[in-house]
């Protein structure tokens, strides 16, 4: 970082060299190190100790400073002493009623923003009563049909005063106009709706599998929201790009950082070729990223992907706007280090993740609850949670200062050795193509497949410590009782009578002419869906409607093979 002349530099190299020859080697003669090898969770080699001559190569201005070009120490010039991050924990269960009163139990306790998990039928286009959402409805998430069942959601609450996040990807553009047209019912200014779309189509196809429609049509889909979205809801972020999802099926932190930034050149593509500036939209860009185990990989994980992004928007798309290069990120720790074997050591895993995520300069947190490997956390698991961020906010004094770890030189080498490892992912896909057509040859399928199994292999053969779980076994542990979060069985018979009512109420006629209308215009690629969305919503087609008129003129989408 060119903090030391060359002359101090080799003095350094010369006495860590006496000291290893010394030192080190009589403590390794007396005891062995415990492995041969140290890496990070995504393979990078570790040293024993770093040194000023391990960041000799990192010009200064690759720091920088919070707020400005390259933001590696920090979106924001003041980061948590302007702002701390939202508290945002997910919400979503059974009929809209009983998450609206999630939601407020959770502000009352400190939340200080809204997120919502929808069921697996109204991500899948599907409404609650069609034959294959039997046994789903409400499950997984709450259940959305009509406009009428986002009313119920929001019932209560301010939509100008707080802000919402929707865990919405191949509906998405019907859940937002479902939304805006509330918004409108209430006589809300929409330029103060604040809040994030998930609606990140390209992670489904390699990651979560939840899917409509074939890749282009379903990122012209995304085209369309995020054009009309940078009008209507200027501060309602279109897109969250996700790599949370990459990390869940057993990607590594550079396939997290790299395939996503691979992701957002290919929608950015999209909406340039459309004719929008990049100036236009890329500020409403924002990203989802893990807080996993590795503590120190996952602070230079947040650093590095930054420095990429700033980058990629300064470089590839010549952004002039600094707020179009700053990204901002949604963290939540890691469900998938969750056990169901003494189950509350999961808090422990979660304010360490959760530290991590504060100390690489996250916007805003979902910590998970003790009991999600169980089921939907109960209000007790969920209260835990947001303490647990409390306290890391109000309690231990590490967000006085804007990137305490900044300047060490393992953080440093660590953030510069990412950085690397993800621009040589990134050529790799520009060279195979660009990341649309990857997704349909299942390249990225593959690698994160791999990249599982090669974790998993580590689980089984001891490498990888869970403990408790292949560590420290405690077998009188397995037989703990646990409370969990109850499924209302009553949800699915509830939504289909709403939907009856909704279908008898409405004007059926002009509902079936405004779905007639939505999908020519998807025949061509030039007109933006969502005007004519927004009119069938507030004519109460629902949503399954709206996802099957198109699924007439796109078809639905066949996985790609993988091996």
């Amino acid at each position: 970082m060119n903090l030391f002349s060359q002359t101090a530099i080799e003095d350094i190299r010369e006495k860590q060299a006496a000291w290893e020859e010394k030192e080190l080697a009589a403590a390794l003669g007396s005891r062995p190190e415990e492995k041969p090898a140290y890496e990070t969770e995504c393979g990078i080699p570790l040293k024993r100790v770093y040194t000023a001559a391990d960041i000799a190569d990192i010009p200064a201005d690759e720091l920088g400073f919070p707020g400005a070009y390259p933001f590696t120490r920090g979106a924001y010039p003041t980061m948590y002493r302007g702002r701390p991050w939202t508290i945002r924990q997910v919400a979503g269960f059974g009929n809209p009623e009983a998450t609206n009163q999630r939601y407020k139990y959770m502000i009352q306790t400190g939340q200080t923003g809204l997120s919502t998990d929808f069921d697996l039928p109204t991500l899948l286009g599907l409404d609650s009563d069609d034959p294959r959402a039997f046994g789903e409805v409400g499950r997984v998430g709450v259940a959305i049909d009509t406009v009428d069942d986002v009313d119920r959601l929001f019932d209560g609450i301010d939509l100008e005063k707080i802000s919402v996040s929707l865990t919405i990807n191949p509906s998405a553009w019907v859940v937002y106009a479902m939304y805006v047209s509330v918004a409108e019912r209430r006589g809300c200014d929409l330029h103060k709706l604040a809040g994030t779309l998930q609606a990140d189509p390209l992670k489904e196809y390699v990651a979560q599998k939840e899917w409509i429609y074939p890749v282009r049509p379903a990122v012209r889909l995304l085209r369309d929201l995020i054009m009309y979205s940078a009008r209507a809801t200027p501060k309602i972020n279109p897109i969250s790009l996700s790599g949370y999802h990459l990390s869940d099926v057993g990607g590594n932190a550079l396939q997290e950082i790299a395939f996503i930034m691979a992701f957002t050149i290919a929608y950015c593509e999209e909406v340039t070729g459309a004719g929008m500036d990049i100036d236009d939209f890329a500020p409403r860009l924002s990203f989802f990223f893990i807080s996993h185990q590795d503590f120190f990989e996952q602070i230079c994980k947040f650093r590095a992907a930054r420095r990429v992004y700033a980058k990629i928007m300064a470089q590839r798309f010549k952004a002039r706007k600094p707020e179009s290069m700053r990204l901002r990120v949604h963290v939540q720790t890691a469900a998938m280090s969750l056990t169901k074997v003494e189950h509350h050591n999961n808090l422990m895993r979660t304010a360490i993740q959760a530290l991590g995520a504060v100390l690489g300069g996250c916007q805003s947190m979902h910590t998970n609850g003790l009991d999600e490997a169980f089921a939907i956390p109960t209000e007790e698991a969920m209260k835990l949670a947001i303490r647990t961020q409390q306290i890391i906010r109000d309690e231990i004094n590490v967000t006085s200062v804007i990137d305490p770890l900044g300047g060490s030189y393992f953080i440093e080498r660590l953030t510069r050795d990412m950085e690397t490892e993800i621009w040589k992912l990134l050529d790799e896909v520009d060279e195979r193509g660009g990341a649309v057509k990857l997704v349909e040859e299942g390249w990225f399928q593959q690698k994160l497949a791999d990249s599982a199994y090669a974790t998993f292999q580590k689980i089984d053969a001891g490498e990888k410590i869970s403990v408790g779980v292949n560590r420290y076994v405690d077998e009188t542990s397995r037989s703990a009782e646990v409370h969990i979060h109850p499924y209302d069985e009553e949800c699915t018979q509830l939504q289909i009578d709403r939907l009856q009512a909704a279908r008898a109420d409405r004007d059926n006629a002009r509902v079936r002419e405004l779905l007639k209308e939505l999908a020519e215009q998807a025949r061509s690629d030039d007109i933006n869906l969502l005007p004519k969305t927004i009119e069938a919503v507030k004519a109460k087609a629902t949503l399954g409607e709206i996802c099957a008129a198109l699924r007439k003129v796109w078809g639905a989408y066949a996985e790609p093979m993988i091996v």
